[in-house]
């Protein structure tokens, strides 16, 4: 697994644990304690996503509530929303992050950690804002 999968696999824990636990991603982000040297360019990144999804939280899932067609946020499994949130912030803040790429790390993940018709959601729902990432404002 490459470090920026492991980021990804990271950042997910968190985001999930913070919404559980009603926490901001970065107070659960904070009480987990440092990373070793081993570590530290994958949690670079996982900080980047964590913080780049708590800021811009409102605005993903204005997004992913407006393009999930018959679903609700709340109705989504949490991994699932998460995850999107997480695929959403790629696609559309991180340039250097090549959008296929965004796309398939978040469809292993939701393959990975939900349910069996999880990643074809994923998919559908990250290809779609893909698709319209000219058009929509940030």
């Amino acid at each position: 697994m490459s470090a920026r999968s492991k980021a990804r696999r990271l950042a997910l824990d968190i985001l999930f644990a913070a919404e559980l636990r009603e926490e901001r991603p970065t107070d659960v982000l904070a009480q987990r304690g440092r990373p070793n040297q081993d570590e530290l360019a994958e949690f670079q990144h996982a900080v980047r996503i964590i913080e780049g999804v708590q800021e811009n939280r409102e605005r993903i899932d204005e997004l992913i509530a407006t393009y999930a067609t018959g679903w609700t946020l709340e109705r989504m499994p949490a991994v699932d929303r998460n995850i999107l949130r997480m695929g959403a912030f790629e696609l559309l803040w991180l340039d250097e992050i090549p959008d296929g790429v965004a796309v398939s790390e978040a469809v292993a993940l939701a393959t990975d950690l939900s349910t069996d018709e999880s990643p074809r959601f994923v998919n559908g729902l990250l290809a779609r804002l893909q698709r319209l990432k000219p058009t929509l404002s940030l």
